[in-house]
């Protein structure tokens, strides 16, 4: 499935948007990472579900990596309920919420949507927090997703 085919916007609930930014506060100065489970995975279209914060194996505040037993029990315990990753998180601590080189190169799931959330006090958010950003990460290229942030 090309780019072009994914969805060009998506929202996310709330309550996924509150955890995950109170998750990159709390891991600063390192990058925080973690998971966005969802129906369907969100290159065809699937809804988010829920956050799942996961540990940064690297504790670097320009570098991050999902611990792979982390990783593994939730693809499983997915898998098991019919779910899908639909998102993988992670936070600049000090840059915007703009795919790096290194994130381009490491991205594993083009069918998830990348989500960074940046605690740069230049990309402060309209509402006063983290600025949050979504990519496609497709063949070591990053395309900007609309995201709407629901109230």
């Amino acid at each position: 499935m090309s780019v072009a085919d994914r969805p060009t916007s998506v929202s996310l609930p709330h309550e996924i948007t509150t955890a995950m930014r109170a998750h990159a506060r709390a891991e600063a100065p390192r990058e925080a990472c973690g998971i966005i489970i969802g129906s369907a995975p969100a290159a065809s279209g699937g809804a988010p579900l829920r956050w799942i914060p996961t540990t940064n194996v690297l504790a670097s505040s320009t570098l991050y990596e999902i611990d792979a037993a982390e990783l593994l029990r939730i693809s499983l315990d997915a898998d098991d309920a019919g779910e899908f990753i639909w998102g993988i998180v992670h936070s600049h601590v000090a840059s915007p919420a703009v795919p790096s080189t290194t994130d381009t190169t490491v991205a594993g799931y083009p069918d998830a949507l990348y989500i960074l959330v940046s605690l740069a006090p230049s990309q402060v958010a309209p509402d006063g927090e983290p600025g949050i950003r979504a990519w496609w990460i497709v063949d070591r290229s990053a395309t900007e997703v609309r995201l709407r942030l629901q109230r």
